[in-house]
């Protein structure tokens, strides 16, 4: 019985159509199809330029209406934002039904929904910092130009986003900090107030009069024009130190942003030394006292003098 030609059958399909050229026909239909709807992609990116410059226009008609009259103004910024991220979305929609032929917007729910968990999973993090940058919006717990303090990172806030906060840091360098992590966390705003309480502390020797030196020291804080006058500062003695009485100097500024801190500090410092310096109050420096009646500085003393006599008399031997 003679054998069937296999590759001439699996080279060939029905009605005499090998496989290549069904490659080549359904190369053919995929490109006429989209040669096709080449016009329908343009009209969907068209759509979606359309829905983007409504999204910044409303952006624009918002800050312009609200900007002024509304006392929190993150508010209006997450009006803007959800309201611009709103006209996108249905731009977009627009723009696949337009695209895409038979798409409607529950198919896309429908594929949603499906992958709903899987999504959850991966996108947790995102969705976490989204909710927490609209509570923080809505909440304010800190404005943009406010100056605060999260975990190891100090600095000025710039901008408020949906999904981070960025600051700016003292020393120039710009910090992204993800919302959650401002939202769940401890948070210091220093410029939450207007006033700021600043202290440093002062030795002062203990043959000196407290008293007196707590006046000069209220003296020269009230010639200083960065301390409040709103405010009365005040010096209390903490306790015994090493070599000195310490004193706690603690007064306000009426603008606690860091700059004016730095600069409050260093006038108040200057100032306090001059004060006590030309009142005759000592500002000792750490005093160590060594006992040599102990019989094991003896021991060690001895052993240093046999040492030297050592040293001498080689000395003497070689001349």
């Amino acid at each position: 019985m003679p054998t069937p030609d296999v590759s001439r059958i699996s080279n060939t399909l029905t009605d005499g159509v090998t496989i290549y050229q069904q490659v080549v026909y359904t190369t053919q239909d995929l490109a006429s199809g989209f040669i096709e709807r080449i016009p329908y992609f343009v009209a969907a990116l068209i759509v979606l330029g359309i829905f983007w410059l409504l999204s910044i226009i409303f952006k624009k008609v918002v800050h312009k209406t609200l900007g002024a009259r509304v006392r929190h103004q993150n508010l209006v910024k997450v009006f803007q934002r959800i309201g611009g991220a709103l006209i996108l979305f249905i731009g977009f929609m627009i723009a696949m039904v337009v695209a895409i032929p038979g798409f409607t917007p529950a198919k896309l729910i429908g594929a949603l929904g499906i992958g709903s968990v899987a999504i959850g999973f991966a996108f947790k993090d995102i969705f976490q910092n989204l909710l927490s940058g609209i509570l923080l919006l809505i909440s304010e717990p800190f404005r943009i130009g406010d100056q605060i303090v999260s975990g190891d990172y100090e600095g000025t806030v710039e901008d408020i986003k949906i999904r981070a906060t960025t600051i700016r840091t003292y020393d120039g360098r710009q910090v992204v900090i993800p919302n959650s992590d401002l939202y769940t966390s401890a948070l210091t705003v220093n410029t939450a107030y207007k006033q700021r309480r600043l202290q440093v502390a002062v030795g002062i020797g203990y043959e000196d009069d407290i008293e007196a030196a707590k006046a000069e020291i209220i003296k020269a804080l009230d010639k200083i024009e960065s301390v409040s006058k709103k405010a009365t500062p005040s010096v209390i003695a903490t306790g015994f130190g090493g070599s000195s009485i310490d004193l706690m100097v603690r007064w306000f500024i009426e603008d606690g942003t860091q700059a004016n801190k730095v600069a409050s500090i260093h006038q108040v410092i200057v100032g306090i030394k001059n004060s006590l310096d030309a009142a005759g109050v000592n500002i000792p420096f750490p005093i160590r006292t060594i006992d040599l009646s102990d019989p094991s500085v003896n021991a060690i003393v001895n052993k240093m003098n046999e040492q030297q006599d050592v040293v001498d008399v080689n000395k003497t031997v070689a001349e």
